[in-house]
């Protein structure tokens, strides 16, 4: 029968112990014959092998000191009982752990919390956020890619080299509300950039935007009625605007309206040699340019577009249009209106509109009091418009355009027995580009006619330009171009009408946000056909605008102006300084 579990063990055990002490002294014997001998007194403490032994517990250096309390590992181990046999105990027996588990006290997944590893994949509880609040984004995984910076937020002009003082400067603290940094407070819209720190803001009536000025300026005009012998006068100009623009997410409503009436104190000369001025003697002028547009929004892909225009003025001095003997210059007003869509398949858009125009002209005041009748000059326009164009890539949409119209006057005959009633249109090709938005606009060119139902005015037709560039040079400088042709309206005998051209360079420079110089050079062609008559136009004109602020500006303007005619006696030149402030809001 065989022993029972740890009984062998304790067996040998107890023959090791029994054989020590003969074995201790036979090693020490062995170790005093190989060394040399030395002084030292055998104690019995030699061999305690119990902690102190050696040196009594006063003289220990781990002894404890007063003050501090006997911790339990201090504490000596208790001697062994010698009236307890160790031969005659018996050790218990270890308890099986066959098919037992584990317990430590914690269950699984307790210190996961709610991002740590949970080995039984449980549903974690999502927190809870609130109203409004944007969601936080689930950190990147074991692989992710490396979150790369993103880049600053481009700018039209040159980035700022350092910030300026008031970034760094002492500031009142920001409510957590207007901040929006109130937990579940909706985003705040970001606002546009201000191109103009000192532009009007206008006010907000409703969902309309509201911007108004008035400028006020007066000078002296060394020929305003631009005769061949000049005759000067002191002017004035008033000069109001008005914009309102809608703000709506569909459909928009824009509103411009700006005018100018220009005084001048002195009256020009009734005669000039003997004959009469081909020059009113008030020669005081209003003019109005003004549009309304509206679009209606049908679907993404389909607009419905309209514009009612209005225009008032005179008669340009030095004109052959201006009849000889006049008092005053006859008004005329030009207004029409557009209606048409706007088509999207895809890259390539469609607009077209019909259009309907009428000109009126007022009588005419003629120095000896009577009135003249200018109803032979009134006229009435149908016609439309198509263009075409496709958006061949980001920035580049060429197009063609395609014009007609018919032309009936009140009357079948003008002063001079000639019948100007005409049909004509032109067809030009271009495009509209925006290159890194510093060079953005549109230019065109084409060919014009227009055929006359005498047959004694020829036709009228010619080449044909028409564009509008902008080229950002720096943040600072703005370079302008403009060119147009239209074809109007005469009253010179023979002369089936007149292919004006006009050609215009601006250049804008702001020395200050609050200083800004403009310079404008203006070429223009003024062609009579049918009376070989050639005008040509020459126009220099420089502008100083200091900004005190956003609703008042100081303005100072010097233009001088030249018109050469092969026409002899018909030339003339004049010069323009003038000085005003403008009001805005």
């Amino acid at each position: 029968m065989g022993s029972p579990p740890g009984t062998g063990r304790s067996k040998r055990a107890q023959v090791l112990r029994a054989a020590l002490p003969c074995l201790v002294p036979c090693v020490a014997l062995t170790a005093l014959t190989s060394a040399p001998a030395a002084a030292q007194s055998l104690t019995p403490d030699l061999f305690n092998p119990n902690r102190g032994g050696f040196a009594s517990p006063e003289t220990l250096p781990t002894r404890r000191t007063a003050g501090v309390p006997q911790a339990p590992s201090d504490a000596l181990p208790a001697l062994p009982d010698p009236s307890a046999d160790p031969r005659k105990r018996t050790q218990t027996p270890a308890t099986s752990r066959v098919g037992q588990v584990p317990t430590y006290g914690l269950s699984a997944a307790t210190g996961a919390s709610a991002s740590g590893y949970d080995s039984l994949n449980r549903k974690r509880q999502q927190p809870k956020l609130y109203p409004g609040q944007p969601k936080p984004k689930r950190a990147a995984g074991p692989g992710s890619p490396a979150p790369t910076t993103a880049p600053p937020p481009s700018t039209l002009g040159l980035p700022r080299i350092a910030p300026p003082p008031s970034a760094s400067a002492n500031k009142a603290p920001v409510p957590a509300a207007m901040a929006g940094t109130v937990p579940g407070q909706p985003l705040r819209r970001r606002l546009k950039a201000d191109d103009d720190p000192f532009g009007a803001v206008g006010d907000y009536a409703g969902s309309f935007l509201i911007k108004g000025g008035l400028e006020l300026s007066t000078g002296y005009d060394t020929n305003p009625a631009r005769l061949n012998k000049p005759v000067g006068s002191p002017v004035y100009v008033v000069a109001p605007d008005l914009l309102v623009q809608s703000d709506w997410e569909r459909h928009a409503l824009v509103a411009d309206l700006r005018g100018s009436f220009s005084g001048y104190t002195n009256n020009m000369p009734a005669t000039i040699d003997g004959f009469a001025s081909p020059s009113p003697v008030e020669i005081n002028r209003p003019d109005f340019t003004g549009h309304v547009d509206g679009r209606l929004d049908v679907d993404r892909d389909l607009k419905l577009t309209s514009q009612l225009r209005l225009r008032l003025a005179t008669d340009n001095p030095g004109s052959p249009n201006v009849q000889a003997g006049l008092q005053k210059y006859p008004v005329y007003a030009s207004y029409g209106t557009t209606v048409g869509f706007d088509q999207t398949f895809n890259r390539f858009q469609v607009a077209a509109g019909a259009t309907v125009d009428r000109t009126a002209y007022t009588d005419s005041k003629l120095t000896d009091g009577s009135t003249f009748s200018n109803n032979d000059r009134d006229f009435n326009q149908y016609g439309g418009v198509g263009r075409f164009s496709y958006d061949l890539k980001p920035g580049l949409k060429p197009f063609v355009e395609v014009q007609g119209d018919t032309r009936v006057h009140d009357q079948a005959a003008d002063r001079n027995g000639y019948f100007r009633d005409s049909n004509g249109g032109y067809a030009k090709v271009g495009s509209s580009f925006e290159f890194s938005r510093i060079l953005t606009g549109e230019i065109s060119v084409g060919y014009s006619a227009r055929n006359y139902t005498d047959p004694r005015l020829s036709q009228l037709s010619g080449f044909l330009t028409s564009g509008s560039l902008i080229w950002n040079a720096s943040g600072l400088t703005t370079v302008k171009f403009f060119t147009d042709t239209q074809i109007a309206e005469t009253t010179v005998p023979g002369s089936s009408g007149v292919l004006v051209r006009t050609y215009s360079a601006e250049v804008d420079h702001d020395f200050r946000r609050w200083l800004t110089a403009v310079g404008k050079f203006t070429y223009g062609t003024l062609d009579y056909q049918g009376q070989n008559r050639n005008d040509k136009t020459y126009s220099l004109e420089g502008n100083l605008i200091y900004k005190l602020n956003r609703n008042i500006w100081v303005k100072g303007t010097l233009r001088h102006d030249i018109l050469d005619s092969s026409i002899a006696g018909s030339s003339s030149q004049g010069t323009v300084v003038m000085l005003g402030v403008r009001l805005q809001n």
